[in-house]
Formats: structure tokens, sequence, C-alpha cells
């Protein structure tokens, strides 16, 4: 399967691999994609999304669960196209957080570039190095673990 893995994925095949819609899907496109290895996730950054208008009134700030849950949507994406589970209805969820830091305010403007790098990666359990970026400047770093469900939450 990872032979025919797509290098890009824009946001119609992101929606084929993952099940989250507005407002809570956080990736644009995804590029660099190498099969089972890494991924690049592109987010861009708009006043208009629904966590500015309470995350903080005036000060908006993307907040830090968003960018991490920006980086497993990368990670799924990569996974889904890896695996070959494009349209299965496969989900990918979270199993773990660890060692999450977070080095800069990420703001309405900005263009998030969300990179995941797998540790260890299988059947159904898989580990990611994730780092946010904001130009050449470190947003947020993390280590964070998923599971594949094949069956979609329904067995």
């Amino acid at each position: 399967m990872t032979s025919d893995v797509p290098s890009t994925a824009d946001i119609q095949l992101i929606q084929d691999c993952i099940p989250h819609r507005y407002p809570f899907l956080l990736v644009d496109r995804v590029e660099d994609i190498r099969a089972k290895e890494f991924a690049k996730g592109i987010k861009m950054v708009t006043m208009n999304e629904p966590h500015f208008q309470g995350h903080f009134p005036g000060l908006p700030i993307m907040p830090g669960v968003t960018i991490i849950e920006a980086m497993a949507q990368t990670s799924a994406v990569m996974v889904s196209l890896s695996l070959g589970l494009v349209g299965s209805g496969a989900v990918v969820y979270f199993m773990g957080i660890d060692s999450a830091k977070f080095r800069r305010k990420v703001v309405p403007g900005d263009v998030l570039e969300l990179h995941v790098t797998t540790l260890r990666g299988g059947a159904k359990v898989w580990k990611f190095d994730g780092r946010a970026m904001v130009g050449d400047e470190l947003a947020c770093e993390a280590t964070f673990m998923a599971m594949i469900d094949v069956t979609g939450g329904k067995g």
C-alpha cells in the first residue's frame, strides 16, 4: 500500500481520511507525506474560528489543546493514507500525550506547520513526535500516541 501514498492531501482527501468536520477539523492541507514516517500539516489560523470568541476576548490565542489536536489530525491523515484506510470509516483515537510544551502563542494570521514523525508504528497503536511551527519558531512540541479502530467505532 505504501507505494501508492500521495505526497499531499487537500481538504477533500483529508475529509476522506478522518471524520472531523467544522468546527473541529483543524488541518487545511497535508504535505511532504512519507508513508508511515512523516507528514507536515498546514493550518491557516483565522479570527473567525469559534474558540477565539472565548480564548481570549480581545487577545485571541489558539488553545494549546487544539494545536495538539491539529498535530494528531495530521498524523491520522498520514496513517490513513499509509494503511489504505481512506473512505473505510476507520477512526484514529488519542491514547496519550507526553512532554507537551508550549513555546510561542499562536494567533490569527499565523500559518501553523504541524510536523509529525512516527516514533513507533504498528497495526493498531502508533506513537508520534509532534512539533508545531510558525515560520522558524517552535510553538508547541509533544509526544503522543494513537490507536486505530478499523471498525469506525462500531466493533
